[in-house]
C-alpha cells in the first residue's frame, strides 16, 4: 500500500467518523473501499478516435522525419 493524505469537507469527515464507529471499521478501510468502487474498471477501454479518420495510407510513424521536413519546407516558401 501507499500512504496518502486526503482533505475532506467537515460534513464528510463527520459522516466518515460516524460510519467507522457504527460499523467497527477503520476510516482508512472505508475510504479504500469507496475508492476501489469508484475506480473499478467496467470493461476494456476503447479509443473512440482510433481508425475514424481517412488517411493517405502512408506509414506516418515510420516516415515522420521526412514528413516534417517536407511540411516545414512548404511553410518557408
Amino acid at each position: 500500500m501507499v500512504k496518502t493524505t486526503v482533505y475532506l469537507e467537515e460534513r464528510a469527515a463527520v459522516a466518515l467518523r460516524r460510519m467507522a464507529a457504527e460499523t467497527g471499521r477503520s476510516q482508512a478501510d472505508i475510504i479504500r473501499e469507496a475508492i476501489g468502487r469508484a475506480t473499478q474498471v467496467v470493461g476494456p477501454r476503447r479509443l473512440r478516435s482510433a481508425a475514424v479518420g481517412q488517411g493517405s495510407g502512408d506509414e506516418v510513424a515510420r516516415n515522420a522525419d521526412a514528413i516534417v521536413r517536407e511540411e516545414l519546407g512548404r511553410s518557408r516558401r
